[in-house]
């Protein structure tokens, strides 16, 4: 299960979404999340699902890479789908039985709230993760904060903390299914027992995991100093991010898109 998470993982493509300059796609994704938080009514989140499809054909990538993004947070959906299912009780009840009491009106909002959750994990998973590599969403998020490089912000620095904490994401996931393994063939269990059996069981996977994961860090601070890296004083780029005409036509079209899911769900 652990080598199906794909948060941070990039998925190589030639699309329309990959060739979009990365400053462009992280405008539009904080764009995109702005809108589906204002959304709220049925034809407007319709109208944003029907949105995120376009972007996924857009994207070239396929379902299964796409559904992969949101299944670590099945359950979070499920338990959001019937916390809202059991505890709005206004309008027409559907099903009474004892202190449950199901209405339309607790449907719909359910149904609605995990529909928004869902089109927030998908649309900035394709706009940034899936089509975007660390070190492209490091150089965007460095111009798009350099102003503040007039204030001694270090802008450089944190961008690199991001692009290298996103980096490491699947690499960490994947060493938590090598250990978990490991841990399981020498008869460590996880699923059996009560809580405190079960936590007591995924110590012998924290600390070895830790222990890695510190290493790693070691390593690479090594290697980084190694190249004679000292933060991003004087530091020259072998690609700089330029807007062409392309992207200025995508981001004008897709936010002329999401203003036309506030007016519609305004009027609806």
């Amino acid at each position: 299960m652990m080598k199906d998470v794909s948060i941070g993982r990039y998925v190589q493509g030639d699309s329309i979404l990959h060739r979009l300059d990365p400053r462009v796609k992280v405008v539009l994704s904080l764009l995109y999340m702005i809108v589906i938080f204002i959304l709220s009514t049925a034809p407007g989140l319709l109208a944003a699902f029907a949105v995120t499809v376009f972007l996924a054909i857009l994207s070239g990538i396929s379902l299964k890479s796409i559904l992969q993004s949101v299944r670590p947070v099945v359950f979070l959906l499920l338990f959001i789908f019937v916390l809202n299912l059991f505890t709005i009780r206004t309008g027409t009840p559907l099903v009474v039985f004892w202190i449950v009491k199901i209405t339309d009106q607790g449907l719909l909002k359910a149904a609605l709230m995990a529909l928004r959750l869902f089109l927030l994990i998908v649309g900035t998973s394709l706009l940034l993760t899936l089509t975007t590599t660390p070190l492209l969403m490091a150089d965007s998020l460095e111009s798009l904060f350099g102003p503040l490089k007039k204030i001694r912000f270090p802008v450089h620095e944190m961008a690199m903390m991001m692009s290298i904490a996103l980096r490491f994401v699947p690499t960490l996931v994947e060493e938590t299914d090598k250990i978990m393994k490991a841990q399981a063939s020498r008869g460590a269990e996880y699923d059996t027992g009560n809580l405190f059996a079960r936590a007591k069981g995924y110590v012998s996977v924290l600390v070895p995991l830790f222990v890695s994961a510190f290493k790693r860090a070691e390593d690479l601070a090594i290697a980084m100093d190694a190249r004679c890296y000292r933060g991003g004083e004087g530091r020259t780029k072998l690609h700089v991010l330029r807007m062409r005409g392309k992207d200025v036509f995508w981001l004008l079209f897709l936010t002329f898109l999401a203003a036309g899911l506030l007016v519609l769900d305004f009027i609806v």
